[in-house]
């Protein structure tokens, strides 16, 4: 464990930017101009002029959405608010995604839970139609009481997930070892909210009390810093590599030596599965990413 003096620092660098944020007044976007309804049959609806995005779950359907941009890197910012009470056996997912048999898929789902007990934030990488990269963590604060921020930086040298801009996962781009990485499709943003107390809660131990039903998670100030896939071109172009705001730290951003701190803390406090430390799945040696 941490000594007291660490945690206590790094406790204060986690609530650090809960409290600027507090200080701020948030920008907010139009929810009705980045993203389209997909399924549900009315169980999803943007509100408040586009400001709010809700997704509902009961015994008949669940709901989705998904962007309407494609992207091709970028830094996607999105705030959710999970569904409250007990929620077992539902699953919040909110991921990057291409299309085809070998896709590439940046993902955070969210499994539900017992009444009082903690979600798992389940996270995975795909590339090329290659997965079984999980890594799942326990949240240090209650994520159905209020919004927070959940951010994937994606740029040709590393996936880096964070939330509330700690962040809690690195993917590096491991291609000279001969891991694939996802850098060649442009993925939409896709969210749903669905039933699968098949697995979701204690590998299926615990089902969906419908009883609780509709279960809603919501959505809201959306942003993204990202380059844009059309017609088989890049927003970005190559002589100059940025988005149209021209702001384009994120595409050559890596982890400084706070961030990093704060990522060893996260993993070492709250962390609960990592498919690098899982040796019994894989019997003929661990995959070679994770000795990169």
């Amino acid at each position: 464990m941490a000594s007291s003096s660490t945690s206590s620092s790094v406790k204060l660098m986690l609530l650090m930017p809960i409290l600027v944020s507090s200080l701020m007044v948030a920008t907010v976007g139009n929810l009705n101009q980045d993203f389209d309804i997909t399924w549900g049959d009315g169980r999803a609806n943007i509100l408040n002029n586009g400001e709010l995005l809700t997704l509902k779950l009961d015994k008949a359907s669940g709901s989705g959405f998904q962007s309407k941009n494609e992207y091709l890197f970028g830094k996607i910012d999105m705030q959710l608010k999970l569904v409250p009470g007990n929620s077992a056996g539902t699953v919040t997912a909110y991921y990057l995604s291409s299309k085809g048999s070998t896709w590439d898929e940046i993902d955070f789902e969210f499994l539900g839970n017992l009444s009082g007990d903690p979600y798992i934030l389940h996270t995975n990488v795909f590339s090329q139609g290659k997965g079984n990269r999980e890594q799942q963590f326990y949240l240090w604060f209650d994520p159905t009481a209020d919004f927070h921020t959940y951010s994937i930086l994606w740029n040709p040298q590393r996936i880096i997930y964070s939330v509330d801009g700690t962040p809690i996962r690195e993917f590096k781009n491991s291609e000279s070892i001969g891991v694939p990485f996802p850098k060649n499709q442009s993925m939409r943003i896709y969210s749903s909210l669905w039933n699968a107390d098949d697995w979701a809660t204690r590998g299926g131990l615990v089902k969906t009390d419908w009883t609780q039903a509709p279960f809603t998670a919501s959505y809201r100030n959306f942003k993204a810093d990202a380059c844009t896939w059309s017609s088989g071109a890049s927003s970005c172009s190559s002589t100059t590599p940025s988005p149209s705001n021209n702001s384009s730290s994120w595409l050559s951003q890596e982890l400084d030596s706070a961030s990093q701190e704060k990522l060893k803390w996260v993993q070492k406090n709250y962390m609960i599965y990592n498919y690098c430390s899982d040796t019994k799945r894989f019997p003929q040696g661990l995959p070679p990413e994770c000795s990169a």
